[in-house]
């Protein structure tokens, strides 16, 4: 798939976003006052610029307010319906701590249960299509919650938490990219299949549909070499989970945790673009692209 910088922002940032508010739902850190409206300043900045980015990807952004209408089978729109609850919860959840010095917990633990079923159904848009092997595997949610929870916890600074977090999502993603690099093998798609021809025998193509490109090929057609995802990964892998861990096991450090919170978000940024580029998207069959 084509890694638009939209999405790859969209992704990184609700995630982080979603899973600092569920933190602050459940009072992780318990702060009130100025202290307070700091963090939910950074967790509101972080879910609503995420999901603003989201918009301009769309071919007309000024209709994506359409999607809350169908979602009885559309998961874009769950997700819309979910994060919109969690905001307008923890919303009200924040005027109280900030202003009056209250924990209204019920508004809390509600807010945070719809932070992660956004962080859910994010990851569900991309797990239901069957056409991108790569993403179509139970692997996809547990690696976006793990995300969300590990990067939450983090900018939340709850220590104790993040590390073994940080290890889970490192594991989870260690996994996702095994199990993605032999999804689309699996699945069973190939040439023939793709064009009802396999049962003749097995099929080639001659020459490219085209000589020129289109949408599709601009989409849903981007290749990687080998090489460079390799190294991508362990980039990714070192700044999002082994540098984070490291910081954090030494003796507390303001700074420390703030290098472990920025090289943990830029190690996410790159492992989601690595999401998007690296998902083959059947369609290439047609074109020999696969």
């Amino acid at each position: 798939m084509h890694p638009a910088p939209s999405v790859i922002i969209f992704t990184t940032l609700s995630g982080l976003g979603f899973g600092l508010l569920f933190f602050l739902g459940l009072g992780m850190p318990d702060v009130t006052g100025w202290v307070a409206f700091v963090f939910y300043a950074m967790a509101f900045g972080l879910s609503v610029g995420g999901l603003m980015a989201s918009t301009f990807h769309l071919g007309h952004p000024e209709r994506a307010w359409k999607a809350f209408t169908q979602w009885r089978s559309s998961w874009l729109s769950r997700e819309g319906w979910c994060a919109v609850i969690a905001l307008i919860l923890l919303g009200f959840y924040a005027l109280g701590a900030v202003f009056f010095g209250q924990r209204w917990g019920v508004l809390g633990v509600l807010g945070a249960l719809f932070s992660l079923a956004t962080v859910f159904t994010t990851s569900m848009i991309y797990t239901q299509l069957k056409t991108i092997p790569r993403w179509n595997m139970k692997l996809t949610p547990i690696m976006f919650l793990s995300f969300s929870l590990a990067g939450g916890s983090l900018l939340a600074g709850q220590v104790s938490l993040a590390v073994p977090l940080l290890v889970v999502a490192a594991v989870a993603q260690t996994f996702y990219w095994w199990q993605g690099d032999k999804a689309f093998a699996n699945s069973g798609t190939n040439l023939g299949t793709a064009t009802g021809l396999g049962q003749r025998g097995a099929v080639r193509a001659f020459e490219p549909p085209h000589t020129g490109t289109n949408y599709l090929l601009r989409e849903f057609v981007h290749v990687v070499g080998r090489k460079h995802a390799d190294k991508l990964r362990v980039i990714s892998f070192v700044l999002a989970f082994l540098l984070p861990v490291i910081l954090l096991i030494l003796p507390f450090n303001h700074f420390f945790a703030l290098l472990a919170a920025l090289s943990h978000v830029a190690g996410v940024a790159v492992s989601r673009w690595l999401f998007f580029a690296q998902a083959e998207h059947v369609v290439g069959l047609y074109y020999g692209k696969r």
